[in-house]
């Protein structure tokens, strides 16, 4: 099992690398333009949205403003520090309600993660929507992540009528992900191409 989601991983992390830039910019934009939309019907103003700061290649990475400064607008947002036990406590990074002024030398999660005040791993709780990170997701909603097993704690905090989210680059959602007892679904995904899925 651990073998086969490692060739995954190499896979989909290759292909997102050949991507070219100016291709990524187009495709975070559709992305965050599904996104928003999707928000914007199921998600109160104000209320709290738990996302993440993409980097490297992942989808939404090329976006000026970031992920979680857009979602500050309407939201307010908190967004993932690991902790050394590779759980995940949660970061206000602003928004209604939130810290204003980030921290621009803090560091959390997978990437750079400025924010405020650190809450403990329960703050996901209070999520009315949860945006994650993932490499690919079935047509099941099983998520392939980076293998850290992370989200997969902090997932099992979130009620079930919560919206989890993935966003995914074209041609990562119906990929055969092999399942592990803890590994959590999604309950829907962005593409660029299809916008959002649901998949309850």
């Amino acid at each position: 099992m651990q073998e086969a989601k490692s060739a995954a991983r190499r896979q989909l992390l290759e292909a997102r690398k050949a991507m070219p830039g100016e291709q990524r910019g187009y495709a975070d934009l559709a992305t965050w333009k599904a996104l928003r939309d999707f928000l914007i019907e199921v998600v109160d103003e104000g209320a709290v949205v738990a996302a993440y700061r993409p980097f490297g290649s992942e989808p939404g990475a090329a976006l000026e403003p970031e992920l979680p400064e857009r979602l500050a607008v309407v939201y307010k947002v908190i967004e993932p520090v690991l902790l050394p036990d590779k759980d995940l406590a949660w970061r206000d990074a602003g928004g209604p309600g939130g810290q204003e002024e980030p921290d621009a030398n803090s560091q959390g999660g997978d990437g750079p993660n400025p924010g405020g005040e650190t809450l403990g791993p329960d703050a996901i709780k209070e999520a009315a929507a949860v945006i994650v990170p993932a490499l690919a997701v079935s047509d099941d909603g099983m998520r392939l992540g980076r293998g850290g097993g992370s989200y997969d704690r902090a997932l099992a905090r979130v009620g079930p009528e919560v919206p989890v989210v993935a966003l995914l680059r074209d041609g990562e959602f119906g990929f055969l992900v092999p399942a592990e007892p803890h590994d959590r679904p999604v309950t829907g995904v962005i593409t660029p191409a299809t916008g959002f899925t649901s998949l309850r």
